[in-house]
């Protein structure tokens, strides 16, 4: 194709709204964009955004949330006549069981161009409410001229594979260059009085009840970690401050704190210094239940931070691709959530802390892949150039 691609990006939410999937499809959006491709991304209304360009990207909002499970409410029909009538190359789907996805899936034959489905994991795959959704899945795939997996080894890619899924490709997530090789906002460790000679510790991410910080607080207090610091940074994450301090069920792990000396920091944080925070960290803990792919694990990697993570998504596929960090020891339930074993992950917290040429091995490995091949650079390049090749098809 000689003409820059018009292509369309559907995702549940987009900037200023947080989350991973919305900080892919931004990091995606603005890189095709200043490549000269005109892109537009199809999302929820935010009343902190208006419809139009922003940052090359042209940004339209629709009143419309839920999914097939629970319903779809709003004007959806809205949102599928805007792709009906984009005149679109490509249309993308980020993530199933969510309005974006599933209010065009009854009428991918009416759609122009070709269409992209990126899973982003099937979180629901063992939910008997999802049942229905997920048997028809395979005829969903199959409809779609490319599906891209994150992962090979996760349950979306086993699912696509064991019901002959061909038209499939594996695009890795990543982390942002010119955040991570940019000045740092400022001296974390200066501003929450954490002094050079201190191990600091970081978990990041919202505080939804499965991203770990439960497991991380168990891990760090439990572990004989001499003098250090666990950071425990995200959005409502002064929630799970108020539950640690007061009450009851926490009793005992606030006395061994006590008793430890143990110092754990609750910091909700802007961007800036939620990365400066990472930067200057010796270990990012990151026992989270539930994933597909986490983002966190590249920007860890970006950061030259090894890493210590559940096996909650595909982390250990990221680990082996980079020699970033390990993976915690635990169980994975009916639901196909993972639940890290506090004991012995505070052993493991043990071993890699009071290793200082292990962590610093693993940090250079981790930082030395992803600058390789985990930009948001470089993954923007791997999707245009398989839009490319979508797009040229008979």
């Amino acid at each position: 194709m000689d003409r820059p691609l018009n292509i369309a990006h559907c995702v549940e939410g987009y900037a200023p709204s947080s989350g991973g999937m919305a900080e892919v499809v931004r990091q995606l959006s603005e890189r095709m964009a200043a490549a000269g491709h005109r892109v537009t991304v199809l999302t929820s209304a935010d009343g902190n955004r208006s419809d139009g360009i922003v940052n090359g990207v042209s940004v339209l909002g629709f009143a419309v949330h839920g999914n097939a499970v629970n319903g779809i409410h709003g004007d959806a029909e809205a949102y599928v006549n805007a792709l009906r009538s984009g005149g679109f190359d490509i249309i993308t789907f980020f993530a199933a069981q969510q309005w974006a996805t599933d209010a065009a899936l009854p009428h991918m034959g009416e759609l122009p161009g070709r269409k992209v489905f990126v899973p982003t994991g099937f979180s629901a795959l063992r939910d008997p409410r999802w049942a229905g959704y997920y048997k028809q899945m395979p005829h969903w795939l199959a409809a779609m001229d490319l599906n891209v997996f994150h992962t090979e080894d996760y349950q979306d890619a086993a699912f696509a594979r064991d019901h002959g899924i061909t038209r499939a490709v594996l695009i890795p997530n990543g982390a942002s260059e010119e955040e991570f090789e940019a000045p740092q906002a400022c001296d974390f460790r200066t501003e929450q009085g954490v002094s050079d000679g201190q191990a600091l510790i970081t978990h990041i991410g919202g505080f939804t009840g499965i991203k770990g910080q439960r497991e991380a607080l168990e891990i760090f207090i439990h572990a004989n970690t001499g003098d250090a610091v666990l950071a425990l940074i995200g959005n409502g994450i002064g929630a799970l401050e108020r539950v640690f301090k007061k009450h009851w069920r926490f009793a005992w792990l606030r006395l061994r704190a006590r008793l430890k000396s143990k110092r754990i920091l609750f910091l909700e944080l802007d961007r800036g210094r939620t990365l400066a925070a990472l930067r200057q960290s010796d270990l990012f803990l990151f026992p989270s239940q539930l994933e597909c792919s986490p983002i966190v694990l590249f920007e860890a990697m970006a950061a030259g931070v090894p890493f210590l993570a559940s096996d909650a998504g595909n982390s250990a596929e990221i680990t082996r691709w980079s020699g970033g960090g390990w993976v915690l020891p635990g169980t994975r339930d009916a639901q196909g959530l993972i639940h890290a074993d506090r004991r012995a992950g505070a052993r493991r917290l043990e071993e890699v802390l009071h290793d200082r040429a292990v962590l610093r091995r693993s940090g250079e490995s981790g930082r030395k892949a992803w600058k390789e091949r985990f930009t948001w650079r470089r993954i923007a390049e791997l999707y245009v150039e398989a839009y490319l090749r979508i797009a040229q098809l008979p």
